[in-house]
């Protein structure tokens, strides 16, 4: 059973999601909504939802403010994970909502089924994105000057800079699927040469960006040539 609070100025479309959410009451409990940052931030912190579905657009400020006042509480950023739902998939809101601190993001469209699905996985620790929006995180940034990740500040161990994480946390799998998006094969390729779905390999390239820590196919190409892994 996992924890749910629904963030959505819209009371019609948090009722909705609600309604179809309670189809699934066996895996997962809605335990609050709101529809503003204030209500947000206070229903995190009073309800300890496991996982939030979080609206990217709204008047106060949005999915991102929700973010940044939310996970400033290191027990909530501890125990809860924050899944976007929204109407866009504009590339800017993508990157803006993953770089603050979201596990996922999927769009309204998204069956009932996928929807509980990807709040399994996020509950899970995986990074769930709908189809094609996973290469909008690896791609958005394909120009080297937007994608050279800062320099951390001194106290701050390797492993929490981006790519600092060690090969060993790849799967095979997800090897193979780093060597062909290293040299530059788009999902359908990778999907032939290996012979699986082109939504098997997105899963495996969101797992491969969560567990190497970088956030875009430049990024990520250095990283695998810096492993020895391209």
């Amino acid at each position: 059973m996992t924890r749910v609070m629904i963030v959505d100025d819209h009371s019609m479309f948090r009722a909705g999601v609600r309604a179809e959410l309670g189809k699934f009451a066996d895996q997962i409990e809605v335990v609050a909504e709101a529809g503003t940052v204030a209500e947000a931030v206070a229903g995190i912190a009073a309800a300890r939802p496991e996982v939030v579905l979080l609206d990217v657009h709204m008047p106060d400020g949005g999915g991102l403010q929700v973010l940044t006042q939310a996970l400033a509480d290191p027990e909530i950023a501890a125990r809860t994970r924050f899944l976007a739902l929204s109407v866009s998939d504009a590339a800017q809101d993508v990157i803006a909502i993953i770089r603050a601190g979201a596990r996922g993001y999927v769009t309204k469209t998204i069956a009932s089924e996928e929807l509980v699905d990807a709040v399994r996985r996020v509950a899970e620790g995986d990074a769930v994105f709908s189809p094609r929006l996973a290469g909008f995180v690896l791609d958005a940034f394909s120009r080297p000057d937007a994608s050279v990740p800062q320099a951390a500040p001194a106290d701050t161990p390797a492993a929490e800079t981006e790519g600092g994480a060690s090969p060993d946390v790849l799967t095979r799998r997800e090897r193979e699927v780093l060597r062909l998006l290293a040299r530059g094969y788009t999902y359908k390729e990778i999907a032939a040469e290996l012979f699986i779905s082109i939504k098997t390999v997105e899963t495996h390239a969101s797992n491969i960006l969560r567990k190497t820590q970088t956030s875009n196919r430049y990024a990520l190409s250095r990283w695998a040539a810096d492993h020895h892994l391209d």
